[in-house]
């Protein structure tokens, strides 16, 4: 396999039946309490707005439960994913909560020919997806071309500053470039970010960083208008483990001087009317 999708699709296929056994995706929750959002969703509900009767599309929604939290809050909602199995479990989920929902299986890049020019009052993507592609000049077209005129975007992702650290090294250090670069940035480890006894085959990965600068810059230049950005110092995963804690509410940050980490970041635009 050479080309980057491929590759990373073999991993992210691989990683579906672990992450929908995983306590750590809730299924069970959802399935029990039709209230329950997750973690991710509830944190920026302050954040996202009224989005009750709103078309959305949720981009590299892999198994769905961001997706089918939006849809709980009164959005109309698509999914769109490259592996196959994740949007065959994301739409099974949704039928199993009786929502009514669209899931797509396509690379990112190809959004505006598989779900339509301007269909969206609002794009929606969440944490660690952008990571996964080479271009961002290329993504913040695609989501300018999917939102209808006033449509807004609503991203929640890992800081850059974040991702351009060793997560394993005893003493994390700056080991990956915070700025896009043309080659990717090649991983090979086995696991995932869940707790899991499966073993992966497909463990090698093909990752970019892209600084904020370049993604506020990538949506003006497609023509949006930028609102706003929020940094955080908390992230809802455990992403330097040995050095942060929970918070109860399934945010971790570092367990000393959390001040000095921007471990996550909201970004809002809009295209204008």
């Amino acid at each position: 396999m050479s080309d980057y999708r491929d590759v990373n699709r073999a991993n992210w296929d691989e990683r579906v039946p672990a992450h929908v056994a995983s306590p750590s995706y809730h299924v069970e929750q959802f399935l029990a309490d039709p209230s329950y959002l997750s973690g991710v969703v509830r944190f920026d509900v302050p954040r996202l707005g009224a989005i009750s009767g709103l078309r959305g599309v949720h981009l590299q929604c892999h198994i769905g439960t961001d997706t089918v939290s939006l849809a709980r809050l009164g959005a109309r909602m698509s999914g769109l994913d490259f592996s196959a199995p994740a949007v065959e479990h994301g739409q099974s989920l949704a039928d199993r909560l009786g929502l009514s929902m669209d899931f797509h299986v396509a690379d990112v890049y190809d959004a505006v020919d598989v779900l339509g020019a301007a269909s969206y009052d609002f794009v929606y993507t969440g944490i660690g997806a952008l990571c996964w592609l080479p271009d961002i000049q290329r993504w913040a077209h695609v989501v300018a071309g999917l939102l209808k005129p006033g449509g807004r975007l609503f991203v929640r992702e890992g800081h850059p500053m974040l991702w351009s650290l060793d997560a394993g090294a005893q003493h994390p250090e700056v080991r990956y470039p915070y700025f896009e670069t043309a080659e990717a940035i090649v991983v090979d480890e086995g696991g995932t970010y869940v707790e899991t006894e499966v073993d992966f085959d497909s463990t090698v990965t093909h990752e970019w960083n892209h600084g904020l600068a370049e993604i506020i810059t990538a949506l003006q230049q497609a023509g949006l208008v930028f609102d706003s950005l929020t940094e955080h110092d908390s992230a809802p995963w455990n992403a330097l483990p040995g050095l942060m804690t929970e918070d109860g509410a399934g945010e971790w940050r570092l367990t000393e001087n959390p001040d000095r980490l921007a471990a996550t970041y909201t970004l809002r635009a809009h295209k204008p009317s």
